[in-house]
């Protein structure tokens, strides 16, 4: 199958948190949250059902689920609770879950987790989970890749919408069936930003107007794992001289930050470099964050942003994405790519165009 994690990377990262959990004198993870399980394991279930995963230092992965888990798990042992009777849903997945697996905790004193329940007590290791999440594997990079499959097929139904007088509503709805046909099964929200003439908002029953920007901030998501990537079209397919004169500003940008972007630099910098360049270029304003990381998150570490001082390293999967607004924009323009920071520096993962 394409969109699922591999049964060795899974394996790989049991063993990392295994490293984790002895270093802080624990004897098991207990992970209850729908994106872990999916990390740890490859399980990929329903919003509506809940599911888990027990990771000892020592012995046998124990994945309890309320629907049937597929061959390829990453998991010793698949515990199958009753999530329904006759179709309708229990009221309490979680009682269910943790009966079924009470004889396996029984012998676990010092459990680490990433939720708080009432059923079980346990030592809160999110700060481990979010660390291990920085530096992204291949399966986890190939699950990026294929969610940037589902943005470039929205992106080729949204040229073929935008145009004056269509609803933004219209071009959303379009987008949404062509990233979903592109990769093959629901793929949950599409993204932030959908207004013409405005720098972002959700769409709404409006037709779109000629000379104005509409930029498209989408974020496709593969069983969790997140694209985020923008272009900014014309609507009339014709920019004003100031829209492309912006648009070149950006694009100027992106080689500036790309030439810079390398392992161990801050990203506070890289983001003051883009202000320096954009803020107050031709009286437009740039007033947001340069990027942020990808992967579980839409929204994750490390941030390049001047409220954070994080730094760029090897195995980080983020975003750029610099942009000018000025009311004589119409909207606005905002441009992003996806990159995998490598020891070279930056590979970009888009290989969209960035024309109006």
């Amino acid at each position: 199958m394409t969109n699922v994690l591999s049964p060795d990377g899974c394996r790989a990262r049991q063993q990392r948190l295994r490293e984790r959990l002895a270093e802080r004198d624990l004897d098991a993870a207990l992970l209850t949250q729908m994106r872990y399980v999916h990390y740890f394991t490859g399980h990929w279930g329903r919003v509506i059902l809940r599911s888990a995963v027990l990771i000892p230092v020592a012995g046998p992965v124990v994945l309890v689920t309320g629907l049937p888990a597929a061959d390829y798990v990453a998991a010793d042992e698949c515990v199958e609770f009753v999530s329904n009777r006759a179709a309708s849903l229990v009221e309490d997945q979680d009682a269910m879950m943790f009966e079924a697996l009470e004889s396996h905790l029984l012998s676990r004193k010092r459990l680490g987790g990433d939720e708080l329940h009432r059923a079980v007590e346990t030592t809160d290791i999110r700060d481990v989970l979010h660390a291990m999440r920085r530096a992204k594997d291949p399966d986890e990079i190939a699950m990026i890749r294929r969610a940037l499959v589902g943005w470039e097929a929205a992106l080729d139904r949204a040229r073929e919408l935008i145009a004056p007088g269509v609803t933004e509503l219209g071009v959303y709805a379009g987008m949404q069936a062509a990233a979903v046909e592109a990769v093959g099964e629901p793929i949950g929200e599409l993204g932030n930003d959908f207004q013409a003439g405005n720098p972002g908002g959700p769409p709404r029953d409006r037709p779109m107007q000629a000379g104005e920007l509409i930029p498209l901030d989408i974020g496709v998501s593969v069983r969790g794992y997140h694209s985020d990537a923008t272009r900014t079209f014309a609507v009339d397919g014709k920019p004003t001289d100031k829209q492309h004169q912006a648009h070149v500003r950006i694009v100027e940008t992106f080689t500036a930050i790309e030439a810079a972007a390398r392992p161990g630099v801050s990203c506070k910098a890289l983001w003051r470099q883009a202000h320096e360049m954009l803020d107050g270029y031709q009286g437009w304003q740039f007033h947001h964050h340069l990027g942020h990381g990808i992967g579980l998150s839409c929204h994750e570490a490390p941030r390049l942003n001047p409220h954070w001082d994080d730094a760029l390293a090897v195995g980080d999967v983020i975003t750029l994405e610099p942009g000018l607004y000025g009311d004589d924009l119409r909207g606005g323009i905002r441009l992003e790519d996806n990159y995998l920071v490598t020891e070279e520096g930056l590979e970009n993962l888009c290989a969209y165009s960035m024309a109006m």
